[in-house]
C-alpha cells in the first residue's frame, strides 16, 4: 500500500480548471459542487499558473475582498509546487507535510494529470509519515 505511485491515484480524476478571470465566488461554488479543496488555475493554454484553496479564500474574505468582483488573478497561490505521476504517494504526502500545503498537483511534461490532497492518502501512508516524524524527532 505504501508503494502507490501518483498515477495510480490520480487516474480517471475530473481536473477542476478555471481561468484566473474566474471570480473567487467561482472558484468556491466549484470546489462546493465537486466536494473538493482546491481548484487549479490555468492560462488560455491549460498550462497550470495557479491553485485556489480554501485557505486562500478564507485569505481573500478575511482582507474585506468581495468574493463575486475578486478574480482568481488576485487571491490564488501563483506557481504552486507540483510533482510527477511517478513520484511515490508518501513521498508526496512528505513534501506536502514538510512544505505546510494540503493540495499538490500532478503535471508531466506541462500537462496537467491531476491534484492530489491529504485525503487522497491512505491510512498505512498516513502511519509511516507519523513513523517517520516520530522518528526525526527521536534523533534530533
Amino acid at each position: 500500500m505504501t508503494n502507490r505511485k501518483l498515477a495510480d491515484i490520480v487516474r480517471g480524476q475530473k481536473l477542476r480548471m478555471l481561468g484566473e478571470q474566474a471570480s473567487v465566488q467561482d472558484a468556491c461554488r466549484c470546489m462546493w459542487e465537486s466536494r473538493a479543496g482546491s481548484v487549479l488555475v490555468v492560462d488560455a493554454e491549460q498550462r497550470l499558473i495557479g491553485i485556489f484553496t480554501g485557505r486562500d479564500a478564507v485569505r481573500a474574505l478575511a482582507e474585506g475582498r468581495s468574493a463575486e468582483a475578486t478574480p482568481l488573478a488576485h487571491a490564488m497561490t501563483r506557481n504552486p509546487v507540483t510533482t510527477g505521476p511517478t513520484v511515490y504517494a508518501i513521498d508526496a504526502l512528505r513534501q506536502m507535510s514538510d512544505h505546510g500545503f494540503r493540495h499538490l498537483p500532478v503535471v508531466k511534461d506541462g500537462n496537467i494529470l491531476g491534484v492530489v490532497s491529504r485525503g487522497d492518502f491512505k491510512g498505512m501512508e498516513l502511519d509511516r509519515l507519523d513513523d517517520d516524524d516520530h522518528l526525526w524527532e527521536c534523533v534530533r
